[in-house]
Order: structure tokens, then sequence, then C-alpha cells
């Protein structure tokens, strides 16, 4: 998702939310007490499915795929105060004078972090997303901003869009005390359960790691995170998704520390690309470590980014144009796309383009502008399907 670790000085007054997981116990005996990179995976089962919220499911049932939204979530943890002379709209009910307000933003305003009120509204986007070709949502809440595996269980009954929850947890400033003081072993057995027995008290289980939060500089709670997400990772044979600080190097610090605790890049999806590297040299470079390239803010235009004043945030045209760059570079194979929509005002209901947007609007662009159909095909169905697929 997006980003959005404040700096110190920033979280200070920003409210802290609590980390939502539950420990499910594991079965007795099942787990060691280190696990040691590439040792043995502890599950088989899932070995060639995909785990979706309603259970495993062949690669090929997936369709297309958004590899990183939110359906339910509150993000208030990364409340970004307005201007003070924007104080009386930002506290106003969402309504049509004051959308363009929310969309450049999108932070500042409370009730706009709560997408965990709009069940009812994010199952008809559903619905219309399946009409539009949609076949699966990663949804990548994690623990600290509200996950709710429940809602997305009776989301995937009632609108028959495959719904894949992610284990883990999200940005420092998310972390609970109790999750600072634990060591990457317990930390593991925590993700390790959420995929294997079920996640918050329940018997859903989790089919990807992440999203992964990191700050910019990563902090000492979210480099065990990521160790405990390489340890799980090395057992499992799973996916993991990334969301890396606001810095160019952050993706490649990410990806360094996951190689040396024995995490597979190769099945692991760095986020939100499209606000963290532009220089198409730098790119490359990154590119050639490996992991799945994502561009996830399609959608997402506004003048000022917050969390970063020096970003320039890329308009739908730059991000497909950067597309082609890579496809043209040979990294078809490498590139998934999204919309992370996390906050009320991305939805159609309050004016925004919704989880069919790329579907809709972006395709028919990228066809435009060098990209081929099968390319599409390969970035929202192959490229989806072979990084969900347990190994």
């Amino acid at each position: 998702m997006i980003g959005h670790h404040m700096q110190a000085n920033q979280a200070q007054r920003h409210r802290r939310v609590q980390c939502a997981f539950q420990t499910t116990p594991a079965r007795q005996g099942h787990f060691l007490s280190v696990i040691f990179p590439g040792s043995q995976k502890t599950m088989s089962s899932l070995s060639g499915k995909v785990q979706t919220v309603l259970g495993a499911v062949d690669p090929g049932q997936l369709g297309r795929t958004m590899t990183h939204e939110h359906l339910t979530m509150s993000f208030e943890c990364c409340y970004f105060p307005p201007a003070p002379g924007d104080k009386a709209v930002a506290e106003a009910p969402i309504e049509m004078r004051n959308l363009f307000w929310l969309k450049q933003n999108p932070y500042g305003s409370h009730e706009n972090l709560l997408l965990c009120q709009e069940t009812d509204a994010v199952k008809e986007e559903l619905l219309f997303y399946r009409r539009s070709g949609g076949g699966t949502i990663v949804e990548n809440t994690t623990a600290g901003i509200s996950r709710d595996v429940t809602t997305l269980k009776r989301l995937a009954k009632e609108t028959g869009v495959h719904i894949v929850a992610g284990a883990g947890f999200y940005v420092d400033v998310t972390h609970s005390d109790e999750t600072r003081k634990m060591t990457v072993e317990k930390l593991t057995d925590i993700i390790v359960s959420e995929v294997l027995h079920g996640t918050d008290g329940t018997s859903v289980k989790c089919g990807v790691i992440g999203e992964i939060g990191t700050s910019w500089p990563i902090t000492d709670s979210e480099k065990k995170v990521l160790k405990a997400t390489a340890h799980a990772q090395a057992q499992l044979g799973c996916p993991v998704i990334i969301h890396p600080g606001r810095n160019p190097v952050a993706p490649a610090a990410v990806v360094q520390i996951l190689q040396e605790a024995g995490g597979d890049i190769s099945k692991t999806v760095m986020s939100h690309l499209d606000r963290t590297i532009f220089d198409e040299g730098e790119l490359l470079e990154f590119a050639k470590m490996g992991s799945y390239l994502e561009y996830d803010l399609f959608g997402m235009e506004l003048l000022n980014y917050p969390y970063k004043l020096e970003v320039d945030m890329p308009s739908d045209s730059q991000r497909v144009k950067t597309l082609a760059f890579l496809v043209a570079e040979g990294y078809e194979d490498r590139i998934v796309i999204a919309h992370d929509i996390h906050t009320k005002n991305r939805l159609t209901k309050y004016g925004g383009h919704g989880y069919s947007h790329i579907l809709n609007n972006i395709v028919p662009k990228m066809l435009t502008r060098g990209i081929n159909q099968n390319q599409v095909d390969k970035i929202l169905i192959e490229n989806p399907k072979h990084w969900l697929t347990f190994k």
C-alpha cells in the first residue's frame, strides 16, 4: 500500500493503531524454535495452489488479478494534519463540493481514512469488478491497520471474486509494544500460523505474506519483521509483498535483508515503485535484483504528496509509459499492477475511480502505447498467477 510511515516528530502527533492480530496456537511440536534459511518447507499440501480466504484454489481459476488492494482497513495511523485554513473542509462530511480537496489531501480527513466503514460500497465495487472481467483481489491489509478477514470471507462469498488475505505486520508506527519486543523466531511463528491455521482468532488463512511495511530508514522492529518474513517464506514457499520506504534505495535495501535471511526474491513483489524510483537507470538496476515490479497507484493523481514533498506523483499516462519502458527492456514477466485503494475518496461511491479502473481505462491506454494484448495478459493474469502459487 502507499507507504505512509511518518517521521518521528510527525508520528508523535498521530493516533497509534494497535496491532490487530491474535496469535493462533501452533500445532504442538510443529515449528522449530529457530528457522534456518533454506530449511525444508513445512507445508506441502499448498504446493501448486493459491490460498484464498475461502480455501486453496487452482491457479488457473484466478483470472485478471489486482495484486495490491485494500477492501476494509483503517489508515488513521498515517493521518496527516491539514493546513490550518483547511480545518473546516477536513472535518466536514464527505460530499460533492469537497471531493477535489479530498483528492489532493486524502490523508487530512479522519473520515476518509476509515475504509472499514464502506463494506456495502466495496461489495458493489467488487460485483462491478467481476462484471468488468476481474477475477482476483490480493488484499494487503496486515496487522496494525485493522485487518478483518471475516469481512473478506463474506465479500468473497457474496461477490464470487477470489480474495487473498495478507499475513504479517505493517510499518513501525503501527507496531505494538508487544510486537517490538518479539524475537524473530516468535514473529516467524505468528506469520507461519496465519498462513497454515488462520488469523485474528479465526480459521481464515492468509495466502500471501504482506504487505510487509518498511519505513526509511528501516527501523529495528521492521528489520526483525523482514527477517521473520524471509524465514516464513523459506518454510512455506509462499508469495511475499513489500511496502518500501520512500527513498530510491529503499527497495534494494529491503531485498538485501530478505536475501541474507533466506527469502526468495523471485516470489517477492516490491510495491509502490511509481512513487519510489523515478530514474530509468536506477529502475533497471533494481529490476536486475529479480523481484516483481509493482505499479500500484493507478488512479492516484495529486499535486503534492504529503509524506515526501520532493516526490511528483506521476499521472496514469506516465505510469503506462513506464510500463511500456519496462516491457521494451524485457521485464514483461516481472510486472504486476493495481490501485492500492485505501481511502474512501477513491471508491466510485465518492466520485473515485474504483477497483475496475485499470480494466476499463488503463488497459485500453496500454494497448495504444506499445504494449500488446499478450503482454497485458501477462501483467494481469500470468504474472500474478505465478507469484501467488505456493512452491
